[in-house]
Formats: structure tokens, sequence, C-alpha cells
């Protein structure tokens, strides 16, 4: 079995300005380290298309849509807010890193791939139905998600979000969608400062305190988030998966490991076995120290063979 590894050079050409932790960077570790590794032998090689706007409508606003299209500099940089900017060049990054969800949903539900993994950039999943933030231009995972619904019927996908803050954009734009399962473990409280209050047949969130580690975590897997999702029975899953929980990132204090992130990925991957045919799309998210990243993304990719 083998995982389709949807990436694209666009995504190393957002330039974020020196000293964002949100940098080409990041890539170029996963993508110098991976090669060395057993795992890269089995991964399929694939390339992002550029998401049409019509895919990115199905879950932003056309407006907003349009404005982040029009803002693109030809010099210089735009911020869409204080975390949040373009230069020339994002906006073909941010394309790709949507279009690469849209990709693996298509191998995915082909059968050509039981799996796919995005590593891209921008990450996604702080963009809301309108609005630009969090490092976030357009939200990837759910721009996936509704392509999937719309062009393959699915009635139940769900999406499983573990980066160390809550997944607001994607809440946002699936609060009153109890066709989209989502649940969100984040640190709290911290950026963005949202999702502990959430009420929600549909929407699972554990936010953690800080200093949580891997025990935490699991029971929040094993208490909250897997027997909701079982219950719902997914045709199809997503992960977003941020890796900046980790004990040694420097954005945030939870203090997770790899084979935190391997365990959570072993059991999304049950549900997937048992209500969706294996089916599975991970979606790169956050995670900022550089060999932490790396390593993580090896756990994870291992844990979804």
């Amino acid at each position: 079995m083998r995982i389709a590894f949807i990436s694209h050079p666009d995504c190393e050409l957002h330039d974020t300005g020196a000293g964002h932790p949100e940098s080409p960077a990041r890539m170029k570790a996963v993508l110098d380290y991976l090669p060395a590794r057993d795992i890269w032998h089995l991964l399929t090689q694939h390339e992002a298309p550029l998401a049409t706007r019509e895919q990115l409508c199905r879950v932003h606003d056309k407006g907003y849509v349009d404005a982040v299209i029009a803002a693109e500099p030809s010099q210089g940089r735009v911020f869409l807010d204080p975390d949040t900017s373009m230069a020339p060049h994002s906006l073909n990054a941010a394309l790709r890193a949507a279009g690469s969800v849209v990709k693996g949903v298509d191998l995915v539900m082909s059968g050509d791939s039981e799996q796919a993994f995005c590593c891209v950039r921008p990450c996604g999943h702080h963009a809301e139905v309108g609005r630009a933030m969090g490092f976030c231009l357009f939200n990837n995972v759910a721009v996936g998600a509704r392509y999937a619904q719309d062009r393959y019927g699915l009635n139940k996908v769900a999406i499983v979000d573990f980066d160390v803050h809550h997944g607001n954009g994607t809440e946002d734009i699936f609060r009153s969608d109890p066709s989209v399962f989502f649940s969100s473990t984040f640190q709290h409280p911290f950026y963005p400062g949202s999702g502990a209050d959430t009420r929600s047949d549909h929407i699972v969130n554990v936010p953690l305190p800080a200093g949580a580690g891997g025990d935490r975590f699991r029971a929040a897997f094993e208490e909250r988030i897997l027997p909701a999702l079982n219950d719902f029975e997914p045709e199809l899953l997503f992960i977003s998966a941020g890796f900046d929980a980790h004990n040694d990132d420097p954005l945030a204090q939870l203090c997770l490991l790899e084979e935190d992130f391997a365990w959570a990925t072993r059991k999304i991957k049950e549900v997937a076995n048992a209500h969706g045919k294996g089916r599975l799309i991970s979606v790169l998210e956050g995670g900022y120290n550089l060999p932490a990243l790396a390593r993580s993304v090896e756990a994870h990719l291992q844990a979804m063979l």
C-alpha cells in the first residue's frame, strides 16, 4: 500500500518575510528529510493543481475570494491581517495548497490511492468563510471536503484537527452543516480564543491546558472524539495535521511527541477502515520547530500505513 504525496514547488515561493514562523523552510525541512527515510519509497509523488474559483467559492464568500485574488502585490507585501500577508507568488501557493486536497480527493475516490498526504503551505484551518487569519488564506481542508461531497455525492465526511490551535475557520464554514463532522484538540486559552464553548452534535472540541502531554491528548480521543466519530460513520476522513503541539515547538505549550501524533493517526485510520473503505486524506497545517516537524510528518505517514 502506498500513500499519494501531493505537493508543489509553488508552495515554497510564498514569502512571509524574515522571522515569520510560517516560512518556506517548513516545507524544505520535510522535503529534505523524507527522501532519506524508508517511508519515501512508499509515497507516490503528485503535483498539486491550482484550485479553481468555483472550488473555493463552495466554502468561501465570492467577494472574499475575489478580494484575495486581487490583493496579491507585484512587489512588496500586503497584510490581510496582522499575521497573514501576501507577496508575489503567494496566490499561486494558496491555490496549490487548496488544489492539493482536491487532487487528494480525486485520487482516493477513484481508487488510485487509498490515502493521501498534502505537503503544502500556506496553512488553511484558520481561514473563515470571509476572513483570512492565522497565516491562512483559503481553508484547504474545507475546500477538499466540500468538493468530495459535491463531486462524489458523499453524505458524511469528517475532519479531525490536531493542530495546537483551534480550527476556527473550519468550524465557521461547517457550523450549520451536520453532514460534516469536525473535531479539534487545541491548547486553551490560546490563539484564536475560540472553540471551548462550542455546543453541537457534529462538532466535538476538546480544549487542553498548557503543559498537557500525550496522556491528556489520548484521553481526549478515547473519551470524546473517537466515540462521536464512530457514531457519525464518515464515508471519507480528512486530517488537519498540525504538528505544533509538539513538545519542542516554539509557538505553543503542549507537550506531545511524535508517537502521540502516530497514535492518533492510527486511531483515525481505524475509523476510516471501519466506515470509509480506508479512505483518508491528511493536510499539513502548523509545526514550527523544523526537526520536530520533519520527524512528526514521518511518524504520521508511517502510522497511515
